[in-house]
């Protein structure tokens, strides 16, 4: 065979091949070149920028004692430690069998005014500024919106065809029962906690308001790390507490209304527009899986995230909450479809760092030292406490049973819908900036939302007897 001679390129690609090494100068000579081409442009650099140098220095960026920090600096510097301090406290708890949402919540109480802040203040000054806090704030929101999201997606509405009825009897008994109670403990205690101004009658609903709310965003969570999802209870559990937490936000409203800071027209636009959401969201429900093949094939991510976020938007215009847009919309979406299941798939920040931010950004706002010694509020905050768990447990147990439930299924139904979590915490910032209640009740609440939202696992020991939805 003719045999080829090399071309000059390729003579000079082959100096580089391995087996080939390249000829290397002399190292006297390799200084020399380094001194002349690196290390002189760099000094005349320097000098240059030295001869016009004025002294003065630019406007500060930092904050507190630590002035380097840029805001972007100190946004990701607060990110590292929540997200530090929450894994080693859920990591904690969940070596006592408790969810790690709730070791979440107790590592934003450490940072927050608690114990953290309170020992050292300077942390509260620079890491965790309030506009570093209300940054992270908002980076949690979108966190839970699309969690939210992701828990809509396992209650499939047809799983729960016949049981309609046993759906709104628990939401509602779960609701008015807590509320009567929660109502009583406000007029008895209106002369001793109610701030001075306030009308008995806000003060009593709201403190009812309080014992009745179902956490559906800690609930899905929960329901999530224990196994349970695709089973017909956490379906049946999730819608409920959807439709509870939707007539809660709406009774928060009303509250707001009568002690002064909305108006009797807010409240009817409030329940007008949420009506009008949801009524879109189900036509688009409908509309989506009528076209389930066509849609599952056109839809892509980015589309899909941008109607998750226009349906939080509107529930949130409307008065209630982004999340239950977001739900609502996880819902009707058709689950089996190829593009829910990528959005699931890429979702996996979720858990590692939204969703903890958004439970340490809560837990920052909680301070528990504000009952101090007393051993009187501690009594009165026991009796909130017991009133709340018993009424929210007997009353959904009791109605679950009543609709043709077995006992332990009935049980296991109120142990979950007696989840309060975050949501409470938020109605209680809500009605202490409203100025309904005064610190000391919000702490009381605090405490009791987060000792239901510790019960709340013990019912999801095991999944024995769990009927698992159809795929």
């Amino acid at each position: 065979m003719e045999s080829r001679s090399p071309s000059p390129a390729s003579a000079a690609q082959s100096a580089f091949l391995p087996g080939k090494p390249a000829r290397t100068p002399p190292a006297a000579r390799t200084i020399l070149l380094y001194l002349l081409l690196v290390v002189l442009p760099a000094g005349l650099v320097v000098a240059l920028l030295a001869s016009h140098w004025t002294g003065g220095t630019a406007a500060g960026t930092g904050h507190g004692p630590l002035p380097g920090l840029t805001p972007l600096a100190r946004v990701l510097a607060a990110l590292a430690v929540i997200v530090g301090a929450t894994r080693l406290t859920g990591f904690a708890v969940r070596r006592l069998g408790q969810p790690a949402v709730i070791g979440e919540i107790a590592g934003g109480i450490l940072l927050g005014p608690s114990v953290l802040q309170a020992c050292w203040p300077a942390v509260g000054r620079t890491l965790l500024a309030p506009d570093v806090t209300s940054t992270l704030d908002i980076v949690a929101q979108l966190g839970v919106v699309l969690f939210v999201f992701l828990a809509g997606l396992e209650v499939r509405p047809r799983a729960l065809a016949g049981r309609t009825s046993t759906l709104l009897v628990i939401s509602h008994a779960g609701m008015v029962i807590p509320l009567l109670c929660g109502a009583t403990l406000g007029v008895l205690g209106y002369a001793t906690f109610a701030p001075r101004g306030v009308q008995v009658v806000p003060f009593a609903l709201f403190v009812g308001l309080s014992l009745s709310i179902t956490a559906l965003p800690v609930l899905a969570r929960i329901v999530e790390d224990r196994g349970w999802n695709g089973t017909r209870l956490a379906s049946l559990v999730l819608a409920a507490a959807a439709m509870n937490d939707v007539l809660a936000w709406c009774l928060l409203s009303v509250v707001l209304a009568l002690a002064g800071a909305g108006s009797g027209a807010a409240v009817v636009a409030t329940v007008s527009l949420t009506a009008a959401v949801i009524a879109a969201l189900t036509g688009l429900g409908v509309w989506l899986h009528r076209t389930r093949r066509r849609w599952a094939a056109a839809l892509g991510l980015g589309p899909l995230l941008v109607v998750v976020l226009l349906a939080a938007v509107a529930t949130e215009f409307s008065g209630v909450h982004a999340v239950f847009g977001a739900f609502a919309l996880g819902v009707i979406t058709p689950a089996e479809s190829v593009t829910a299941r990528r959005f699931q798939s890429a979702a996996g920040l979720l858990q590692p760092l939204l969703l903890p931010v958004f439970f340490a950004t809560s837990g920052l706002r909680t301070d528990l030292t504000l009952l101090g010694g007393d051993v009187r509020m501690w009594a009165c905050c026991l009796v909130v406490v017991v009133v709340a768990i018993a009424a929210k447990i007997g009353s959904t147990s009791l109605a679950a049973r009543s609709m043709g439930m077995p006992g332990r299924e009935a049980l296991r139904v109120g142990g979950l819908m007696n989840c309060r979590g975050l949501t409470e915490i938020i109605v209680l910032n809500i009605g202490l900036s409203a100025g309904i209640i005064d610190p000391r009740t919000f702490t009381m609440l605090v405490l009791m939302a987060l000792a239901s939202t510790a019960l709340t696992s013990a019912f999801l020991t095991n999944r024995t007897g769990a009927d698992l939805l159809p795929a």
